[in-house]
This record gives structure tokens, sequence and C-alpha cells, in this order.
């Protein structure tokens, strides 16, 4: 909005709501500083009190409608989002505005799916890219959203399926975000233009080797991480905590004969915040790289820019021993069947949302929902630990959930994601499974099982030892009431979003072929592969 276009607007308003006016221009406006303030303010006092008697009285009769139209300028209507943190409108970090403030959304279950809700709902013609652990900064405001579940038909990210409002066990480093398509052409109108292709950050990989050290820690396997080109007898630099994660985490502790990474920070506890120096912002690493300079960057040198600068430090803390969870594919093919169910026998499931949309859809419009059927493809998901470690939660006991339809605790919110698509690539159909409960169901000999759900017993899954989610518990199936008949690929990814450190991530998934006729599913020709 131009300065004049600002000015007008608000005109409009002071006759309204002057105080608070002053107020939303220091969080709308931050450019509309100094003179340009002093004068409006100053011209707008005046026309405040030339409009008396009938004038002013006109104006407050239109008060409702003048305030609509504030909130909608503003974007403070319920269920408004906007983007933060980017280098446009077309960027950054999702922000839902609800009960009058504006809050985060969080990355578990975060994809492409809600992405291009979000995309479209701010006016553009898609999405690019969905991003996770806080790409664009740490969230700054509460979180509003958890576990969002969409159809991909949504005209706001308020309609689709979620947690609740402020129900949330996330940290301020799972900020969920969005690249949206930048593009006028096709009559869509963005502010500010698209930024020239010369100027956006483009992933390099750096043709030199970087040496990485760890400062501030207690301890010499821990600290904020440093790096500067090898041989060059250069300062050296930090690295932003843009998108910094236990991908990267894994290979600074690998690079420097550490382990595993066991935490990957995006603090400034171990210094830096007084340092200047970032030589490396957007690192984003496969996680199976031997040296950082083998990963990709988005910025390189010291003018490398930073969400928030000298406070969004890049560290990590090693360890020696680490858990390995390794999905068991051959379970899951000869345990896989059809099954059709009574909606009304999926009501527990569906507070979880663990069926497709649609039926949704059937419970609000069809009176007689509960007589539907739906089609679930149901397997056994078995996955043992082959590491080093007990495999542990990264939520607190504290903070676990308590879920009355299964009667015990829940540790994790997105622990394993199922998804089927077809031969183009395309998304069309997933498990909605909520969370999970993991604990020690059946040990290799010699081994004690030690983490069990009931009674709010410790849960993890010990060295050895396999969590099993056998067919025949709720919510262990995909919804493929929609699907027509065909040849699909299914995909299986435990700790999809490599938030519980690990090893290595790259055993974590299985992709199979499906093959899904009238009378039977069969899934076939798996591999193991990564997330």
């Amino acid at each position: 909005m131009s300065e004049v276009s600002q000015l007008e607007f608000l005109e409009e308003e002071w006759l309204e709501e002057p105080q608070g006016l002053l107020e939303e221009c220091q969080l709308e406006y931050p450019k509309l500083l100094g003179v340009t303030l002093v004068v409006a303010i100053a011209f707008l006092v005046s026309v405040s009190h030339a409009l008396q008697g009938s004038a002013l009285e006109e104006a407050r009769l239109h008060r409702e409608n003048l305030v609509k139209k504030y909130l909608k300028k503003l974007k403070k209507e319920d269920g408004a989002i906007k983007l933060v943190g980017g280098r446009g409108d077309f960027e950054g970090n999702v922000e839902i505005f609800h009960d009058g403030k504006w809050g985060s959304v969080c990355d578990d279950e975060w994809d492409s799916t809600e992405a291009e809700v979000v995309c479209r709902q701010l006016g553009f013609p898609g999405h690019i890219k969905a991003t996770h652990s806080g790409f664009f900064g740490k969230a700054k405001r509460k979180f509003w959203m958890d576990n969002l579940f969409c159809g991909g038909k949504e005209t706001e990210l308020a309609n689709c399926h979620f947690d609740g409002w402020g129900h949330s066990d996330c940290e301020a480093s799972e900020s969920a975000g969005v690249i949206c398509k930048n593009d006028d052409e096709g009559g869509v109108s963005t502010t500010p233009k698209p930024i020239p292709e010369k100027i956006k950050p483009k992933k390099v990989q750096l043709m030199k080797d970087l040496e990485v050290r760890l400062a501030g820690g207690r301890i010499p396997n821990e600290g904020r991480v440093e790096v500067r080109f090898a041989g060059s007898g250069t300062a050296w630099g930090t690295i932003c905590a843009d998108g910094w994660s236990l991908l990267e985490g894994n290979v600074v502790c690998r690079q420097l004969g550490l382990g595993y990474a066991n935490d990957a920070i995006q603090t400034d506890y171990f210094g830096g915040s007084n340092r200047s120096e970032i030589l490396l912002s957007g690192t984003e690493c496969y996680g199976n790289e031997t040296s950082l300079g083998n990963c990709l960057h988005h910025e390189v040198g010291w003018h490398s820019s930073c969400s928030e600068r000298g406070t969004h430090v890049a560290a990590v803390t090693c360890v020696d021993v680490m858990a390995d969870l390794v999905f068991d594919h051959v379970e899951m093919e000869q345990s896989l069947h059809l099954e059709d169910r009574l909606m009304y026998l999926l009501q527990c499931a569906m507070e979880e949302n663990c069926v497709a949309s649609q039926a949704y859809e059937i419970q609000r419009d069809n009176p007689n929902w509960h007589l539907e059927t739906r089609r679930l493809m149901k397997f056994t998901a078995r996955v043992l630990n082959t590491g080093t470690a007990d495999f542990r939660p990264h939520i607190p006991k504290h903070l676990w959930e308590w879920h009355l339809c299964h009667m015990h605790y829940h540790s994790m919110e997105v622990f394993a994601t199922f998804d089927i698509y077809n031969g183009q690539g395309v998304k069309v159909a997933e498990g909605h499974k909520a969370s999970f409960c993991l604990e020690d169901n059946q040990c290799l000999p010699g081994t004690e099982p030690k983490y069990a759900c009931a009674n709010y017993g410790d849960q993890g899954i010990s060295v050895n030892c396999a969590d099993i989610y056998r067919h025949n518990i709720d919510c262990q199936w995909v919804d493929i009431s929609e699907l027509d008949f065909g040849l699909y690929t299914l995909r299986v990814a435990i700790n999809p979003e490599f938030k519980v450190p690990e090893m290595s991530y790259d055993n974590n998934a299985a992709i199979c072929s499906l093959l899904y006729t009238e009378t039977y599913a069969r899934a076939y020709d798996c591999k193991i592969t990564r997330p």
C-alpha cells in the first residue's frame, strides 16, 4: 500500500478509534514513520475537530461498516492468515488469526496439501514448497493449530481438521511455512512485486571443504556450530539456524567424529548472539553427507542473511550411541487386507481424523450417515529398533495426551505416515493416525521389555525390541473408499519428520507397488528407503 493510500485509509479510520488506530499504525505500517507520520496525524486531528455535529454523528452511524472494512484491511477477521519472515508476501511461516490474536501453525503433518490451501486462501495460483522446522525463523507466537489435515479443496485453512485451537505440543522451532507461486501473469496481484530472479537466493553447493568446530559448550560434544573455509586461515563464522534440523546436526557430528546428533538447536544458549559473522544461511543436508561442505546452502559468505540475526544460531549436542528404527515391510505385505466398516463403528476414529475428508462431508450432509460404509485398507506396522540406544519420544511425559477412545496416553503425534500415490506421483489417499503409543511388544531372545503404555507407563522402543501396531487396532488403516481400482504406490514412513534422533533415516520407510481390485488389495516389490 502506498503512503498516499495509507493516509486515505488512516483518515477514514481516525473518526472512529484514534487511539487504537495509532497502536495499529505501529504494528501494520512500520514504514510510516518520522515526518510522514507527524504530518498525517496533524492532518487527521484537524479533520477530527472540523467534523462536528451532524457530520460526526453520520460517521458514527457507519461505525459497523467502517470497523468491518478496517478489520478486512488489516486481515483481522477470524481465520485470516498471513506469511511472516520471508522475502515477500508470497513466502514465510504461516500465522492464523483467532480469538483476536495471531498465532503460529505447527509443522506436524504439514505437507503440500496444506500448503496449497494456504496459497489459495492468500490469492496465489499455487504452492512451490511446504517448509518445516522454522525454515523462516522460530515461531514468535502461541501455536493455534497442530496436526492439520486438509482434503485439498478447502478455501480456508481454518476449514481443515486439526487438534483444536491452541492444543499443541510443538516447540518454537517447529513452525510451518510455505513458498507460494508468485505469478502476476494470471491476473494475480501481489505486494511486493516478485523479487527479481537475480537476487533470489538459490541452493548452492560449496566447491571447497569447510572446517567445523563446536564452541561455547560445557563439554566437547556440544555447542554452537562454527565454520570456515578449509585452509583459509580466516575468522570462524556461525550458521543461521533457519531450518536447522537433526539432518544437518548428524552431518556435523559425523564430520567431527562425535557420533550422532541428539539435538539440533536453534538458539544462542551456547553464545553467538554478540557475533555478526554469519557465514552460512539456509543450510540443507540430506543427512548422510560426510562433510557440511557437501550440503546445500541458500547463502554463503559474511553477508548471509538470517531471520533473527544474532539470536538464531545453529547448535548441536552429539552422543556416541543412538537408536535406529527399521520398518518390517514383510509383515505389512502379509497382513494387508480390505475391510468395509459402517461409519457408526468409526465414530471414535473420526474424532481423531482417521478417515478421508469425504467421510466428514457425508456425516454433515446425510442424516443417515451412520449407515454408510467406508472401505479400509488395513495392515500391521512392526518397527524394530536395531540401534545402540533406546528410541524415546521427544515430547516430555507431562505433555502426553490421554485418549479416551484408546484408553492410554499417546507420546508422539506423528510416528508413522501411510500414503498412496497414483502413476503421476500425486497423493490420492493417506492414513491419518493422529497419535501413537510406543512400547516393547516383541523383543529378541535375551532382551527384556521395559516400555509399556498401560497405567501411564514409560514409552519407547528398547534396543532389539519392536513396537507393533496390529491391523485390528483402531486407525491402523488407509481409508480408500473413493479410490479407483488400479495400480498405485504405497509409501509407509516411520519418524517421517525427523524430529526424533536416529543413527540414520535411510531405512525408515518402505515403498511398495500396490494393486487394488474390487475384491482385494496386495502390496509387493517393497523397497526400504528414507521418508
